[in-house]
């Protein structure tokens, strides 16, 4: 809508849409996309995310702007208009001067005897100045009504929300600007936490959703799981093994993570932490301290071959 809003020809208006909708895709996704990479891809990945964030909520303001307007407008057509009737208060003011001023002339002639005519003369501009303030009475009520007209349709183009922030001392434009701004960023960070959860591994997913373990029972599960990794082959699984299912993984996957981490401690590319090779796999807490455990033993199991 906001791209068809601000485009003029129809190929602007589609170009506008298309732009919009990359912006936004990329500002839901690239949080969860850029997550199991690399510092340097996540830097990037980061910018990136923040300039379509921007560009997003920038669209969507105007959007959320031009709207307001047009509800305004729609709520302003809906308060009755006032017609004006006869004339203007001005023309109505010089007439009546022109009538004081005959009235004063009228006054100020002086006659020995009784003159009729002198006295209808009086009786006739001081008769036509009072029509003149009768009808300057009714323009000046017919004129405050147009200007609360005027003002319930200013009231009504405002919106609500904006209108009671400008009691606060901010004008409405900034006003608008600022509560689409704010609408937007709410509305495009849900969507990408949303998208974050959508998209988490799936051993962080099992983590969340199986029954918490204590430290203690996590070592012995890793050193049992460690012990049978050794002894049985693969595809098997031995009684000792059998009481930590929820922490055991595959053989071949645990394994080939092991390797992995292993070559990378070697390359000095990791340092064998449990919270870094957390980061390294994007695997949660108890698999990364299994890797851990399983990596000491096997340098334990290299010095004693060696010596």
């Amino acid at each position: 809508m906001a791209g068809w809003q601000r485009g003029g020809f129809l190929a602007e208006r589609v170009l506008w849409i298309a732009v919009g909708v990359v912006l936004v895709v990329a500002a839901h996704l690239l949080p969860a996309l850029v997550r199991a990479h690399g510092r340097g891809v996540r830097a990037v990945g980061t910018a990136l995310w923040a300039a379509c964030f921007v560009a997003t909520c920038i669209g969507h303001g105007v959007f959320f702007i031009l709207a307001q307007k047009h509800a305004g407008e729609l709520r302003a057509a809906a308060v009755p208009a006032v017609t004006a009737k006869g004339r203007g208060m001005a023309e109505i003011a010089r007439d009546r001067a022109d009538a004081v001023t005959r009235l004063a002339r009228t006054n100020a002639r002086r006659c020995v005897a009784p003159c009729p005519n002198l006295i209808a003369d009086r009786t006739a501009a001081a008769a036509r100045v009072e029509e003149f303030d009768t009808e300057l009475a009714v323009a000046r009520r017919a004129e405050a009504a147009q200007d609360r007209v005027t003002a319930e349709r200013a009231a009504a183009l405002a919106d609500p929300v904006t209108g009671a922030l400008t009691a606060f001392g901010v004008t409405a434009p900034r006003a608008e600007l600022v509560t689409g701004l704010a609408f937007a960023g709410v509305l495009e960070a849900v969507a990408c936490f949303a998208w974050l959860l959508a998209l988490r591994p799936a051993d962080v997913t099992r983590a969340v959703t199986e029954s918490p373990v204590t430290d203690a029972q996590q070592g012995s599960n890793a050193a049992v799981t460690t012990e049978s990794h050794a002894v049985a082959p693969v595809g098997t699984v031995t009684a000792a093994a059998a009481p930590a299912p929820l922490l055991s993984l595959p053989v071949v996957e645990q394994q080939d993570d092991v390797a992995r981490v292993k070559a990378a401690v070697a390359s000095d590319e990791l340092r064998a932490t449990v919270t870094e090779i957390r980061k390294f796999l994007g695997c949660s807490q108890s698999r990364a301290a299994a890797i851990r455990k399983r990596l000491a033993v096997l340098s334990s199991e290299a010095g004693c071959s060696r010596e």
